[in-house]
């Protein structure tokens, strides 16, 4: 288990553009069909990461907490799959039904939309505001696999929060840190 940093876009960058395919559904989907009226979270996630499988709970939870408030969702999956067979759009779809993720999960075979994003590890998030416009980059809360520190998404719940209060964001924003994106 490797501790990768996010590597922490910064902030104020517009969301880069993607059309990818949802493993579930095996159609494309476009950052404009998942972008949320009042802001958009895309999460860098995979199957096998144990800091994904840790807050795979929270970011099921959070979604549904907070899409119906405005806010569209969407996970990509970049690794590479001829080294990482788990992480295959196969096992996706398998991963995103057990889960039951309610946000579509892509697959980014070429790499292209990770490195646009400066995505460095699993799971990394980003929250661009209305205008898509980066407002908050880094992890979700302080709990690790075995910390003992309860899983409860506070640091991009409060992102979204001061959003929908029209409240600034926090300047001091915490790296995610989770498993390296597995590079071709």
């Amino acid at each position: 288990m490797s501790l990768t940093p996010s590597t922490m876009l910064p902030l104020g960058t517009v969301a880069p553009d993607f059309t990818l395919v949802d493993a579930v559904t095996n159609k494309p989907v476009s950052l404009q069909n998942i972008r949320g009226k009042k802001g958009t979270v895309v999460l860098f996630i995979c199957n096998h990461c144990p800091f994904v499988k840790h807050v795979n709970e929270e970011l099921v939870r959070l979604c549904n907490d907070y899409r119906v408030t405005g806010f569209g969702f969407v996970a990509i999956n970049s690794n590479d799959v001829e080294k990482y067979p788990e992480d295959s759009p196969e096992n996706m779809q398998k991963a995103a039904r057990e889960e039951n993720y309610p946000f579509p999960y892509l697959f980014d075979a070429t790499q292209e939309v990770a490195k646009a994003y400066d995505a460095a590890c699993t799971p990394d998030f980003y929250l661009f505001d209305e205008a898509l416009k980066l407002v908050y980059r880094g992890q979700l809360d302080n709990s690790r696999p075995g910390n003992s520190i309860p899983v409860n998404g506070r640091d991009l719940r409060e992102a979204m929060d001061r959003i929908l209060n029209n409240t600034a964001q926090l300047k001091d924003q915490k790296p995610s840190i989770g498993c390296n994106i597995k590079w071709k």
